[in-house]
């Protein structure tokens, strides 16, 4: 076994993060700096941003590798560990959580999400769908279509005010390092496809199971540590959109890699995808349980039953992580 390959891997991964969170970082500085929308910022730009690794693999898993069997796995697998970290963070700073604003729009967003599992498991378990000529399956463009459904709901968000910036950096400035380091963060992409391929083929794992294992959780790396960052400074709405806008661009990724594997099928049937798709709609469910109750508030209820509402379905959705990687072994 070469050493040397998960060596390589663990590198660029690192690379993959750091670029990830500088642009993250450019991000947040025009936010302060224009008058775009948080809900905006968090769940398309920044979400966009954090999902770019997920874009660029999966092309290359398409046109590089020629591999497209690594696409529905990256795609599924980066969606429930997405939604892993929610989880994860809501259980770990609950009493924040729970005096936090959450935008309305989110949740909006999320059954949009719900809508797109259930088209991909309509795909795969039917097989049926493909429009002759242009060679792409109907769900791919109905995907699309619910996207841009979801960014309808963000961009109704009220616009908020600019805020002082401690950044002597000019808007003009900020976009011109942030597509520098975004470069990089495709460079780095490319190269972690590629490394994901070799370990697939050395590991004798299916190609959907090398895509959620390996594809899926490195290019969610971003999500995680700007997640982090975010939720560090009390910003749980800009959180919260990262989460759930970067799955809704996940799925995207699924229409893209469609038009460019010139009539494969992306949508492949295999134990793992069901798996995959089967713990993802659960765990939507339990994400979309935590905004409804804290859309609700739940006011009228104990303290200690509000954190329950908030605490359990959190708390599953780890759970549900765990059990498909069980499942998966």
């Amino acid at each position: 076994m070469e050493v040397w390959i998960f060596a390589a891997y663990l590198l660029v991964a690192a690379a993959v993060v750091i670029c990830s969170i500088k642009c993250a970082d450019y991000v947040d500085l025009l936010d302060k700096k224009t008058r775009i929308s948080g809900a905006f910022i968090g769940g398309v730009i920044l979400a966009a941003v954090t999902s770019l690794p997920e874009l660029v693999t999966s092309i290359s898993s398409v046109t590089v590798v020629q591999n497209p069997g690594l696409v529905i796995g990256n795609v599924l697998g980066s969606n429930i560990f997405n939604l892993c970290i929610f989880g994860g963070l809501v259980v770990c700073t609950l009493r924040r959580f729970s005096r936090s604003r959450v935008a309305k729009s989110h949740l909006a967003t999320l059954i949009c999400t719900a809508a797109a599992f259930i088209g991909c498991g309509f795909a795969i378990f039917t097989g049926f769908g493909n429009i002759p000529v242009v060679n792409i399956n109907v769900i791919s463009v109905l995907i699309l279509v619910v996207y841009i459904i979801s960014l309808r709901y963000l961009s109704a968000e009220e616009s908020g005010e600019t805020e002082a910036s401690e950044s002597p950096l000019t808007v003009k400035q900020i976009i011109w390092r942030f597509s520098l380091t975004a470069i990089g963060l495709v460079g780095a992409s490319i190269l972690i496809t590629v490394l994901t391929d070799r370990i697939a083929a050395m590991l004798s794992l299916e190609a959907s199971l090398a895509g959620a294992l390996f594809l899926g959780i490195a290019t969610s790396l971003p999500e995680l540590t700007s997640s982090i960052a975010l939720v560090r400074k009390g910003n749980y709405n800009a959180m919260i959109g990262n989460v759930v806008g970067s799955n809704m661009f996940n799925f995207t990724i699924l229409s893209v890699c469609d038009l460019l594997s010139r009539g494969e099928n992306l949508y492949v049937g295999s134990a793992q995808t069901v798996s995959m798709l089967v713990f993802g709609v659960i765990s939507t469910l339990l994400v979309g349980v935590v905004l409804f109750c804290k859309q609700r508030q739940g006011k009228s209820l104990p303290k200690r039953a509000r954190f329950a509402m908030y605490a359990l379905p959190a708390l599953l959705t780890l759970v549900s992580y765990l059990s498909f990687l069980m499942v998966s072994m």
